[in-house]
């Protein structure tokens, strides 16, 4: 009878020793929603700064596209049917021309297109018109400006 006692007694601690192993092998709430917290910093911290960079790219490469377009191939189109004229008035008449609208003539970060019309005044390394926007900054003059003349800013 000792013995079917003691035969008892281990059983049950198997059971509860059973019980206690399947418990501690899975991951709780907890511990996976601090792994998931510890991802979300990495990719706070790496990824998106990344992502933001190409995105600034992006606006530099769209912006030289559009001033390269204006000046090398709408304008000689709006000065061939315009013949009496050297300069348009504005940008907008020679996006007007090629079937674009005002909103065309704003660049990647919101500001107008500039133009630079006349023999006289154009930058050297431009002919018909040279077309630049200001840049991230909006400021003239600076190492960011994106000119048709020019290669695009690092």
């Amino acid at each position: 009878m000792l013995r079917a006692l003691n035969t008892l007694q281990r059983r049950r601690r198997q059971r509860h020793t059973l019980k206690l192993g399947a418990v501690q092998r899975g991951l709780t709430m907890l511990e996976i929603m601090i792994v998931i917290a510890i991802l979300g910093l990495v990719m706070g911290l790496v990824v998106v700064p990344r992502v933001m960079g190409m995105f600034g790219e992006s606006k530099v490469k769209i912006a030289k596209l559009a001033v390269d377009q204006y000046a090398k191939s709408d304008f000689p189109k709006w000065a061939l049917a315009h013949n009496d004229k050297g300069c348009p008035d504005s940008l907008l008449d020679v996006l007007k021309y090629v079937g674009k609208t005002e909103e065309d003539l704003k660049d990647p970060w919101g500001t107008p297109y500039k133009m630079i019309c006349g023999q006289g005044n154009l930058p050297a390394g431009a002919s018909g018109i040279a077309v630049f926007s200001l840049g991230e900054d909006k400021t003239e003059g600076t190492p960011d400006d994106v000119k048709s003349w020019a290669a695009a800013p690092q």
